[in-house]
């Protein structure tokens, strides 16, 4: 399971080091190649290419008229690239991406169980800050055995 915070560098080439406890999950539980995108273009996300398959095989089964798959193709396409794991366990986020999500150098690569979330670690913290835990989602949380 991908879990928890690990600070990660992007270097001047656009490539991110995979931080070594995420690395060897992924590398052990689903290989080396990946797909990275983004819904929004505020953050990148990393994708095992097997937990990006089982996506698509769910998206597939919907009409692709569907105004929302439509929509969610777009971006994930528009972001999006296939990429593998170097030898140093790096991987290239294009330059679309990384000038739409601002990450470049320091930033934080959060586990999110089956794939990896990489955000410009003071965006994320502004976010963190703006969005509290509030008691609706204590409540919500709880609801769920959480």
């Amino acid at each position: 399971m991908l879990r928890g915070n690990s600070p990660a560098r992007i270097d001047e080439k656009g490539r991110l080091k995979i931080p070594t406890a995420f690395r060897n999950y992924i590398e052990q539980q689903f290989g080396k190649d990946v797909f990275i995108t983004s819904l929004s273009g505020e953050y990148v996300r990393i994708y095992p290419m097997p937990v990006w398959l089982e996506i698509e095989k769910k998206v597939a089964a919907v009409s692709s008229m569907n105004p929302t798959v439509m929509r969610f193709l777009n971006r994930v396409n528009y972001y999006g690239s296939v990429g593998s794991l170097d030898a140093q366990g790096r991987v290239v986020i294009q330059p679309l991406l990384r000038k739409a999500a601002e990450v470049t150098g320091e930033v934080a690569v959060l586990g999110n169980q089956r794939y990896l979330d990489v955000w410009n670690r003071d965006k994320f913290e502004v976010k963190m800050g703006a969005e509290p835990i509030s008691e609706e989602d204590q409540r919500i949380l709880a609801s769920f055995g959480i």
